[in-house]
């Protein structure tokens, strides 16, 4: 007989709570080397499931602890990890005080998308970047776009679009696969490139971005993965809140540009409770660039309503049994009085003029996360599990186009549901030899369609349903080397209806394609190795292996082919190879890495002569490319770094394994990156004061030539360089209340970014932004 969850969960924990008098409590205060308060530290006691965070006089009280000897944790940002043992007796109240060093950098922040386990970051024998609450803040300050803030801090990943769309913002050349606290975001089976742009960042915690081939999470993240990481309560109060506002506009030609924003939170924690709630509104005005043109409203983000909804609630049954659930809501929707004015590709600027639009507002109409996850300890022996079910919801709705017969206007529907089991079991073989296994099965059913808002039916209704057992194995070996390896198997089904092709206003189309179930299988791998003896070189080598669907939704809907039986839907298997190391040298640290992906098949999007119809290019790809990144603590007061990331890639369009023979050629622009350097100063001038100024470069990349008629291919427009400087700030105007700023493209300069000149179209030829600033404040109370 099965007991239901909820019945399961209260038997668990009246069981507890018969040895409730046998536990213990722990509590303490933290201070940083000046003797301050070190506030909202994470507090996580290793071998249970019970943490929580430091309060604004650094002070913590974790309870309801089994006794037995455990590993205290204590990290955050601007802090250098620390790890001390703790032994705890029955009944016991222990307190301790703590004093924990500055970081010179983020290598000591503790990861868990790496290999679905607690790790430090620069232990791990993969390369991974984390952004952290800190750079979260300053870029928001400038602009509150995620695509942006990620654009700007994370090498190897491709510029923002300045749009709704994410098109062409690959990891090192290839797919990235986005997720929300595990949960998926991509559509693969019609990728319409708005998988990036689904949460607000006033509710993430940090970002981890694993780079290269994965196939920790399956399907998508040929390239890498990105994981947003929400929010928890922080502090010991029953009852805090955070408030901010923000006005928004143009430094100049402000006229129409004038926006504000508006978030609230509220945390807590209440015996065994904690919880955060946060609502999130933002309205934007008329976006302008440099010259004070309004720019092209098609899938703009001027005159744009922003909504986020956000709640996390989780109860301790014990020191070894946890339940959470989360909610995220987002929604972006455009209701802009502007029309499109085309110009002309690298002469004159598309623009936006005063005019009525056709069709619905364009945005993200919703897109809904729901997850319930228990977090369990000692399960069996030492095993731990994290276990969760998890629903998400996504409509986006596209422009008014007349490449539909009569006109039409197209939105993603998707809607997946998921479970994920992971156990994680630590052995110990001898004083020298130990490690654990991260083992367990995800499943995902993944339903998308891509209909027009009239109800013509341009990709039917697709269903996937995916199973996938995986494990992965990390040894810690005598003279500090760290062994990893893993293995998963994907088992997928994709169910694709009989449907006519819609007709476009050539009237191409009107096939009818018979339908079916296709059936594939992957086995990836991946292993890897680094050495973490001494703090001043730390070097790894691993290899791994990814796997992604093609684009099933733009294949069929375009097929020649009249039956899906006779179609080449074979997904993409990626090779990544990489070699890599951190270093820490006093107040400097550095960490570099080189890489290489190979595909025997790939995904490459070309266009037609007019660049209104794609097709899926499958033939051989290689990626290669190199990052570098380094940061100076020259005092708590004043911090450089600087980042470049370059890649390459190329297609063996003639099959003969070289891929610099004649017959061959570049991939484009939307999926090759120009090369990116980025700098910065954070200084403080004085204890109330904290400025943070920012410097990107971006590169040129002309590989093609235009075609007779003088025009160029999608993906295939020559892209010129540019540098932009930022500027953002805090005032701490009383212990509760800040005053911030922050300015985007300080000098006011006039520039493309990437997508306008790769695009290679009239219509996309688009400046960026202007000088635009945000002035607000924020109170803690």
């Amino acid at each position: 007989m099965r007991l239901p969850l909820p019945i399961f969960f209260s038997f668990l924990f009246l069981f507890e709570s018969v040895f409730a008098q046998d536990h213990s409590t722990l509590q303490g205060t933290v201070e940083d080397e000046a003797g301050s308060p070190a506030a909202y530290l994470t507090v996580m006691l290793e071998g249970s499931v019970l943490g929580t965070t430091t309060d604004e006089e650094g002070k913590f009280t974790l309870s309801a602890v089994k006794p037995g000897k455990y590993t205290l944790r204590l990290s955050g940002v601007g802090y250098a990890t620390l790890q001390e043992p703790v032994t705890l007796s029955a009944g016991e109240s222990l307190t301790l005080n703590f004093t924990v060093q500055n970081a010179t950098s983020i290598l000591n922040s503790v990861i868990v998308s790496a290999s679905r386990s607690v790790e430090a970051l620069d232990e791990t024998p993969s390369a991974v970047h984390v952004v952290d609450s800190r750079d979260i803040e300053n870029q928001m300050k400038i602009n509150t776009n995620i695509s942006q803030v990620l654009a700007a801090q994370v090498p190897g990943l491709g510029l923002n679009t300045n749009t709704t769309s994410n098109t062409g913002q690959t990891l090192r050349g290839r797919n990235v696969l986005v997720m929300i606290d595990g949960i998926p975001q991509s559509t693969p089976l019609r990728a319409g490139g708005r998988d990036i742009r689904t949460i607000d960042p006033e509710v993430i915690d940090r970002i981890e971005v694993v780079k290269g081939a994965t196939a920790i999470y399956g399907n998508g993240a040929d390239g890498g993965l990105i994981n947003y990481i929400t929010k928890s309560p922080r502090g010991l109060k029953p009852f805090s809140a955070y408030t901010s506002l923000a006005n928004t506009g143009m430094l100049a030609h402000s006229k129409q540009t004038f926006g504000g924003r508006l978030t609230q939170q509220f945390s807590g924690k209440v015996n065994a409770l904690d919880y955060l709630v946060s609502g999130t509104y933002e309205r934007t005005g008329v976006y302008k660039d440099a010259e004070g043109l309004v720019l092209s409203p098609v899938y703009g983000l001027g005159e744009t309503d922003i909504y986020n909804a956000f709640v996390k609630a989780g109860y301790d049954l014990s020191s070894d049994h946890r339940v959470e659930v989360m909610y995220n809501y987002f929604g972006s929707q455009q209701a802009s009085d502007y029309v499109e004015q085309v110009g002309k590709f690298l002469e004159t600027p598309t623009i936006g003029v005063e005019g009525d639009r056709q069709g619905a507002d364009e945005g993200t109409k919703f897109n809904h996360n729901v997850q319930l996850r228990y977090f369990g300890k000692n399960i069996f022996g030492q095993t731990g599990i994290d276990a969760s079910v998890y629903t998400q919801q996504f409509q986006t709705v596209y422009g008014y186009s007349a490449f539909f017969e009569n006109g039409g206007q197209s939105t993603i529907l998707s809607n997946k549901k998921g479970a994920r089991l992971s156990l994680n079991t630590p052995f110990m073989v001898n004083e020298e030899w130990s490690g654990n296994i991260v083992y367990g099965v995800d499943y995902l059913n993944d339903i998308t369609s891509q209909p027009l808002v009239d109800g013509r039916t341009w990709v039917p209704e697709i269903n996937m349903r995916n199973a996938a057992p995986y494990a992965q194995l990390q040894m810690n070996l005598p003279r500090q080397l760290i062994f990893k390896a893993g293995y998963r198997f994907d088992n997928v089904s994709i169910d694709v209806p009989d449907f006519t092709q819609l007709r476009d206003a050539q009237g191409n189309g009107g096939q009818f394609v018979g339908g079916g179930n296709i059936k594939f299988s992957a086995s990836t791998v991946n292993v890897g190795l680094r050495y973490a003896a001494i703090e001043t070189f730390k070097p790894f080598v691993s290899f791994s292996q990814g796997f992604s669907i093609i684009d099933v939704g733009r294949y069929v809907r375009a097929a020649t082919e009249d039956d899906i039986a006779k179609m080449d839907i074979e997904p993409v298997i990626v090779n990544s190879y990489e070699a890599g190391f951190h270093s820490k040298l006093g107040m400097v640290s550095f960490s570099g890495a080189y890489f290489l992906s190979k595909s025997e098949l790939g995904a490459n999007l070309i266009a037609n002569a007019d660049n209104s119809r794609f097709e899926i290019q499958r033939a051989p790809e290689r990626v290669r490319g190199f990052e570098a990144v380094v940061d100076v603590f020259f005092s708590p007061k004043i911090q450089w770094g600087a980042s470049a990331a370059y890649s390459e890639g190329k297609v063996d369009l003639d099959d003969n394994g070289d891929f610099d023979s004649e017959g061959d050629a570049y991939l484009t622009g939307i999926r090759i990156p120009p090369a990116k350097i980025t700098s910065y100063l954070q200084v403080k001038p004085i204890e109330k004061l904290s400025l943070h100024l920012q410097w990107i470069y971006s590169g040129e990349r002309k590989h093609f030539e235009p075609r007779e008629e003088g025009t160029y291919a999608f993906g295939e427009g020559p892209v010129s360089s540019f540098n932009v400087w930022n500027l953002s700030g805090s005032y701490q105007l009383t212990d509760k209340i800040a005053a911030n700023l922050g300015i985007e493209n300080l000098l006011n300069n006039t520039y493309y970014l990437p997508v306008a000149y790769w695009y290679g179209r009239d219509t996309d030829f688009i400046r960026a932004n202007g000088a635009r600033y945000q002035l607000g404040v924020s109170v803690r109370w």
